[in-house]
């Protein structure tokens, strides 16, 4: 079955956002990083890939609730998540520190 328009339009959203990031403001890819991050208090969101493992996912979405630090759980995999952050490498992390000129923040999907 094909993804309806509505979800396609959420991951488009998403990955334009994502760039904007990218390019204007602060994020950091990866587990350890993004463990590091919510700890210190300085990440302001996490995504998290669809593959990424349960462990994993857990240990994230435990230490977000912790630091109230919303999650947006990225509906591709860890390649479309690297991909959509313009790198060449799989990502199943990133957190944001800073949003620059992207609503990504404001937007609780």
């Amino acid at each position: 079955m094909a993804p309806s328009k509505k979800t396609k339009k959420n991951v488009e959203s998403m990955n334009s956002r994502l760039k904007l990031v990218m390019k204007s403001g602060k994020a950091i890819l990866g587990y350890k990083a993004g463990l590091k991050g919510l700890r210190t208090g300085k990440s302001k969101m996490i995504l998290i890939a669809s593959n990424c493992p349960p462990l994993r996912k857990s240990e994230m979405e435990y230490l977000a609730m912790l630091a109230k630090v919303p999650v947006h759980h990225y509906s591709g995999d860890n390649t479309e998540l690297g991909t959509a952050c313009g790198k060449l490498f799989n990502c199943s992390t990133v957190s944001i520190l800073d949003g620059g000129d992207s609503d990504i923040l404001a937007s609780k999907e």
